[in-house]
């Protein structure tokens, strides 16, 4: 084993000889929440689809909380979608963030879910969307964050996602 001292990003950054500026992604950002909620059916199958919250490709996301009703059953895979009139708001990553996440139980304190699948992993959270979708260059674009019903609800109630990013160059 050895005793190592291992920078950040940001820290090298700010540590170069000729100073570099840290994107606001990094460093003294300011944090933006968009948050969502929808209404389960008694009966929604699998494959529905909940679109709660529009967020942009340059965003670095931080937490992703899920809140919910006892929903009985219900499960689902939470990731990014184009929005409805780009590419008739296809699938980018369903299970970008979490995959058959449980909304059977209520969840009245919200759980973080950001990174749940692995997808989105934590060598990832230095980076915007694009980078961490694998482009090679920002769409500068709006993705719907979303859940895609992996079981089946058999109760009626609400489903809500904070999605909490930082949005700089």
């Amino acid at each position: 084993m050895a005793v190592v001292e291992t920078k950040s990003t940001a820290i090298t950054n700010a540590d170069t000889a000729t100073q570099k500026l840290n994107s606001t992604r990094l460093q003294e950002g300011r944090m933006k929440e968009s948050v969502g909620t929808v209404a389960a059916a008694n009966g929604d199958s699998i494959g529905s689809i909940y679109r709660f919250a529009r967020i942009p490709s340059g965003a670095r996301v931080s937490e992703v909380i899920l809140l919910c009703d006892a929903i009985t059953s219900g499960a689902g895979d939470v990731g990014l979608y184009d929005v409805p009139t780009v590419n008739s708001g296809a699938v980018v990553d369903a299970d970008f963030f979490a995959s058959a996440q449980s909304i059977a139980s209520a969840i009245t304190t919200g759980t973080n879910i950001v990174h749940e699948s692995g997808v989105y992993g934590v060598e990832d959270i230095e980076q915007p969307l694009w980078q961490a979708l694998g482009l090679s260059a920002d769409p500068r674009k709006l993705y719907d964050v979303a859940m895609t019903l992996t079981a089946a609800t058999t109760a009626a109630g609400d489903v809500t996602l904070k999605v909490r990013y930082v949005d700089g160059n």
